[in-house]
């Protein structure tokens, strides 16, 4: 078989570039291990947070403000597309703190970038989120903070990439690359062999381990998070509550989320009855209606941390067509549209809408083993 790309990776980064690839004339096809979007990208809680392009200057900050832009109108056409509902909602957060001082370089941060905040003691707190603890005296919102149901739009943008004709391959693990000097010429599966002019590898926790078949070890580890989900008859918040890296996701039908953990736990993503015992803790005291609520389901994920702290984007040293697109650790799905446009514009020749050179893979990050 013979195909324009290979994608090596069926999370939200394989299939937002497939997306784009194939809606740009390519002929594309993705290679999945099991089933679609089953690992970070279906585990996350969705948290889109808010972002503006003209003032972020740090490259990840630009990464997250242009995907911040291009949310509204991806989801608008992916039910265009589909005609399936990802479950966009520009709900707001809510940023708080449970006795301790708000962290004032995390206000600068957002001040600094042109992102909109309203400052609020706890009576304004509470006027947004009625059920909040009055034990809370301080925090502040973002009213462009949003969100979106990760298991939805993962069936979203799937449907979407079968309707522009990428070739989804799932539960077929990529057994070995085959190379010829700095070209790579074909992947080997369990169902044979796949020809490709380029290939990419966006498998997230497990692209290390994947890239050694290829002869380089590349630093992304997984960090393993906990989720606990409750239900509700209605909804009990409306905001987004973040305290720290810990937060609440409420969904508009009573489902609620609350994570999560970060746990170097190699790839054993299971749940502990103490780290869900904790989570379930640290809800109530946030809002204490949700001590009479019923937990409907708990998971773990493994999300994939980079050694640099953000996502490595580009080729690979020393080859002309092996791309990477991965280590998104927290980010993936927020950050999912602009690096699949991103990833779409290097591919293609084309200027790239933002300066990739923050996010290269290069001699410090990742070591040829051949």
């Amino acid at each position: 078989m013979s195909t324009d790309v290979v994608i090596a990776g069926g999370g939200v980064i394989g299939l937002s570039l497939a997306r784009k690839l194939a809606r740009a004339g390519r002929s594309v096809t993705l290679i999945e291990r099991q089933q679609l979007g089953q690992e970070a990208s279906w585990a996350g809680a969705g948290i889109l947070p808010p972002g503006n392009l003209s003032g972020a200057t740090a490259p990840f900050d630009r990464l997250r403000a242009l995907s911040v832009q291009m949310w509204p109108q991806l989801s608008r056409h992916l039910f265009e597309e589909t005609g399936l509902d990802n479950g966009f909602w520009d709900c707001g957060g809510l940023t708080v703190s449970l006795g301790e001082t708000l962290s004032e370089p995390y206000r600068r941060e957002w001040s600094e970038e042109g992102v909109e905040l309203e400052e609020l003691d706890g009576a304004g707190l509470r006027r947004y989120e009625s059920e909040l603890s009055t034990e809370i005296s301080e925090g502040f919102r973002l009213p462009g903070l949003c969100q979106v149901r990760n298991p939805w739009h993962l069936q979203t943008l799937a449907e979407a990439c079968r309707k522009a004709g990428v070739v989804l391959r799932e539960n077929e693990p990529v057994r070995s690359f085959q190379q010829d000097g700095g070209r790579i010429t074909s992947v080997e599966t369990d169902r044979g062999k796949i020809e490709a002019d380029q290939f990419c590898v966006t498998a997230g926790a497990w692209t290390s381990k994947l890239l050694q078949d290829a002869g380089y070890t590349l630093s992304i580890v997984p960090i393993r998070g906990q989720i606990v989900l409750y239900k509700t008859d209605t909804p009990v918040i409306r905001h987004v509550i973040e305290v720290g890296k810990r937060y609440l996701v409420p969904r508009d039908d009573g489902r609620l989320l609350v994570g999560s953990t970060e746990e170097e736990a190699g790839f054993e993503k299971v749940t502990t009855e103490e780290s869900l015992a904790e989570l379930q803790r640290f809800a109530v005291e946030l809002v204490p209606a949700l001590g009479s609520a019923t937990v409907e389901k708990t998971w773990a994920g493994l999300r994939p941390m980079s050694q640099t702290g953000s996502p490595f984007l580009g080729l690979l040293p020393g080859m002309d067509n092996l791309f990477v697109a991965a280590g998104h650790f927290r980010a993936g799905l927020q950050t999912s549209p602009a690096t699949g446009l991103v990833m779409k514009q290097l591919m293609c020749g084309e200027p790239t809408a933002l300066d990739l050179d923050g996010f290269s893979v290069d001699a410090s990050c990742v070591e040829s083993s051949s």
